[in-house]
């Protein structure tokens, strides 16, 4: 995971965190978190690109709509990047 971006990373944890979402449904929850815009241009290259990497599956619920769920690989990641956040901040955020 160290050669994604924080906006890859967070595309990740979207992901991982609905029901195989949609291209709209990540925006939507990456808008609020941002608290601004998600271009579309910027959205769907970098859902590609995690894609391309093999820690995300795109799928079609339908013609229109691509789905997004993780694979095992991603999931690894994500769990290997808990670890190691884990080693610098698991003491502090248990205070």
């Amino acid at each position: 995971m160290y050669d994604l971006t924080g906006f890859q990373r967070d595309l990740l944890y979207t992901i991982a965190g609905q029901d195989e979402p949609h291209g709209l449904a990540i925006k939507d929850e990456l808008e609020q978190y941002y608290e601004k815009e998600i271009n579309h241009g910027h959205l769907y290259p970098n859902l590609d690109e995690l894609v391309d990497k093999g820690l995300v599956e795109k799928g079609e619920a339908d013609r229109r709509t691509n789905i997004y769920t993780l694979t095992r690989r991603g999931r690894r990641e994500i769990e290997a990047r808990w670890d190691w956040e884990d080693q610098y901040v698991g003491e502090l955020l248990s205070e």
